[in-house]
């Protein structure tokens, strides 16, 4: 690709607590969907960085050290390691996993306040918090559980609903309790430090108005947040782990998770900088106006993403700053539910991690390679509504779609070309009409994958993908080599020919889905994996020593896998 015609990409998937295993809803909400995506367009040639890291603070964080009896930070080492390898097993190909509880970001965090403050978005106020006088503390708003004055549900947590979605503030549940001990608390009043969001609001509302390329549900639901009017929200907490806050006083406080945690983004870029040798390349990608910023996150951080995150970033950059880019894109997805199979009857039930009813990912690749797993969850990806995960399904797509249809048509192709032809299939002095039409049809069917792709439809790629494989399969069978070869050998060659062109292209889509056995794949197959529309025919194929790239899942696979679930569904004990 031409350099000056390059496309700067700088891609993040939402950061993951640092307080537990990864299951497959938060891998098709943000982190499958981003690495398709930057797969797709390392791939293109274009410039394009992909960070993430841990989250390190917050309640969930404390809430796990007291329950085990262990320091905030043996927890996040930890679940730090622990979700860098699930990442590392799952394909997921991050230029840099950094973590929140970095120097660097305790620094970039604190300097973010700083401009915030002097930008006069900062306040201080009285604010009621809960307080439990048998701990004698403050109690986080995590702390505290009770009845939703929303939806009546008994056990939300006190700052959001997970049944309903509502916030509110902790003082407003009804019947308010200590997660801790379970006994009464009480209102008393502190100091915070609070960020003034409706400050932002027609600015705001200006810039989320134009993007137009945003998903309707993403945009829609930001501007009603701003039509609602927007309140200011807190930044700090009564909680001794987190980011230290600048200020006299404030000595017992740390910054509120969510305002240190997208900063993180910042903080990550700038430590994969360092690490290239290039320490103010980050500004290339986060203060360039052509370059893109792209947050694959899901619904529930839609709000983070499209608002609060790029005020905070509208405010850092006054006064003669260099201002920050703001948000291209923020691909929000929905939310995946589980399939339970109970006395013979099929149900989709919602995820608990409090439960174990989840598929965590790490056991998941215990059972199965990876690429059979991405296969399947790129199939699903919530990209307009919620989804359900099935693991009958899941080996009926990899058996059908991946085995049958892709993985057929290239095991034809090479076993074909290696048996009968030595493993050589050369360039043909002219390309007959019927493969110049295949070619066509490639071509057209490539537009639509480019086109879904671009627009961060990973989901709707795939099923153009399928359709490569289709049409292959379809020209496989029309051309009848195994008919061919005895009464026409050259005609076969030429077959073969445009058999593994096309293979080389399938090759080049499927790459971002299951990278793992395309990097097999060249290991035997000789030939450019690109697209048909790019290809310069050269002179042969080769194919040496070919294998299958993908075995079949059987039942008794998905019936284990299944009766994990049920168990988990039922209460029971593991094993």
């Amino acid at each position: 690709m031409n350099e000056a015609k390059r496309e700067r990409y700088l891609v993040t998937s939402a950061l993951p607590y640092a307080n537990g295993a990864l299951h497959v809803g938060q891998i098709v909400g943000a982190y499958l969907p981003a690495d398709i995506f930057v797969r797709y367009l390392r791939a293109r040639g274009e410039d394009v960085v992909y960070i993430c890291g841990t989250d390190e603070h917050g309640v969930p964080i404390t809430l796990t050290a007291e329950r085990e009896g262990k320091s905030p930070r043996e927890v996040v080492d930890y679940w730090y390691a622990h979700i860098k390898n699930t990442f590392g097993r799952l394909g997921i190909s991050f230029d840099n996993f950094s973590r929140t509880s970095t120097e660097l970001h305790a620094k970039n965090t604190q300097l973010f306040y700083q401009k915030l403050k002097e930008g006069g978005y900062i306040s201080e106020a009285e604010s009621k918090q809960m307080y439990s006088p048998t701990e004698g503390r403050f109690l986080p708003d995590r702390y505290v559980e009770g009845t939703c004055p929303v939806c009546g549900y008994k056990e939300a947590r006190g700052d959001q609903c997970d049944n309903c979605g509502s916030w509110y503030e902790a003082y407003e549940l009804i019947e308010p309790h200590s997660k801790i001990t379970g006994g009464p608390v009480e209102v008393r009043e502190t100091t915070h430090l609070y960020l003034d969001l409706p400050k932002f609001s027609e600015r705001l509302r200006n810039w989320i108005s134009g993007q137009e390329h945003w998903r309707n549900s993403v945009k829609n639901f930001a501007l009603g947040m701003i039509e609602g009017g927007l309140e200011k929200r807190p930044i700090t907490r009564d909680i001794l782990w987190g980011v230290p806050v600048p200020e006299p006083s404030f000595e017992d406080k740390r910054f509120y998770v969510w305002f240190d945690a997208p900063i993180g983004y910042v903080s990550s870029t700038q430590e994969w900088a360092e690490m290239v040798g290039e320490p103010d390349l980050w500004r290339e990608y986060w203060q360039e106006p052509n370059a893109k910023l792209v947050h694959f996150v899901g619904k529930d951080n839609t709000v983070f993403h499209t608002v609060v995150w790029p005020a905070m970033l509208m405010g850092v950059a006054e006064d003669g700053d260099e201002p920050y880019i703001l948000p291209y894109d923020v691909p929000a997805n929905e939310f995946m539910n589980l399939e339970v199979v109970v006395d013979g009857e099929r149900r989709a039930v919602q995820m608990s991690t409090s439960r174990n009813l989840a598929v965590w990912v790490h056991e998941a690749l215990d059972r199965f390679p990876a690429d059979p797993l991405r296969f399947y969850l790129a199939s699903i990806l919530p990209e307009t509504a919620d989804v359900v995960f099935s693991w009958r399904e899941f080996q009926a797509r990899v058996n059908s779609d991946l085995i049958g249809n892709l993985g057929n048509y290239i095991n034809r192709t090479l076993s074909f070309t290696e048996r009968y032809f030595g493993g050589e299939a050369p360039r043909p002095q002219e390309l007959p009409e019927e493969v110049r039409e295949v070619f066509e049809d490639f071509k057209e069917i490539e537009g639509r994958y480019e086109k879904r792709m671009l627009a961060r439809r990973p989901r709707e790629a795939f099923s153009e993908l399928l359709a490569l494989g289709r049409r292959a399969n379809q020209f496989f069978d029309a051309s009848a080599p195994w008919k061919s070869r005895k009464e026409d050998p050259e005609k076969t060659k030429t077959t073969l020919y445009a058999c593994s062109a096309l293979l080389g292209s399938i090759a080049y889509h499927a790459a971002p889905y299951v990278p793992e056995a395309i990097e097999r794949l060249q290991e035997f197959f000789t030939g450019p994996i690109e697209r048909i529309s790019d290809l310069k025919l050269p002179e042969e194929y080769r194919v040496t020593g070919a294998r299958p790239l993908f075995a079949r899942i059987e039942d008794k696979e998905v019936a284990a896998a299944e009766e994990q679930l049920l168990r988990a569904l039922r209460g029971e004990p593991e094993g």
